[in-house]
């Protein structure tokens, strides 16, 4: 009987983005369909574990213009959707989705907040040769740029002031007496 790895989902009015949580991932078998038929199985880890997903998409999509990647941690998929709108749910089927499905907060865009000038911002991308194994996805990366701000703020070297006012003696000036 084959496992379900853990998915990930997150969307744009165009796009679908797909992770499957699956470190070192064998045996790579996928398949997307029009009317959204998505299909994936692999097996995983020294006893060869079988994982497997059998799902309905929400509508239909374009698979000549979608993408996938098989990395070391997990596979991502950019699924482009056949009709540029926002889907209410990621699976046809209502009701609660499976366990093994989670949204993908890092990545997820409300609708409301999705660039409008979203033809400007990437048309002249090729994602023809896209490599999402590449791509550092979360962690690791500061991308803070007042994080040296910060740091200046919470600095604890004296100044020259705070080290001479240590170096002299409480109460008054050396030498004198009460």
């Amino acid at each position: 009987m084959s496992r379900h790895p853990t998915v990930k989902w997150a969307q744009r009015s165009d796009t679908i983005y797909i992770t499957i949580d699956l470190p070192d991932a064998k045996d790579v078998n996928l398949k997307l369909e029009p009317e959204g038929k998505f299909f994936f199985s692999a097996t995983s880890g020294a006893d060869k574990i079988p994982y497997e997903i059998d799902i309905d998409l929400f509508d239909k999509v374009d698979v000549n213009e979608s993408k996938a990647s098989v990395g070391l941690r997990n596979i991502r998929y950019l699924v482009k959707k056949a009709e540029n709108k926002w889907w209410s749910r990621l699976l046809k089927q209502e009701g609660k989705p499976p366990v093994f499905l989670k949204v993908d907060w890092d990545k997820w865009v409300d609708e409301d907040e999705e660039p409008e000038d979203k033809d400007k911002l990437g048309a002249d991308m090729d994602f023809g040769d896209f490599d999402f194994s590449k791509l550092n996805m979360g962690g690791g990366e500061d991308l803070d740029d007042d994080a040296g701000d910060k740091d200046e703020e919470n600095d604890d070297s004296d100044t020259e002031e705070e080290v001479a006012a240590e170096a002299a003696p409480a109460g008054g000036e050396a030498g004198t007496k009460a």
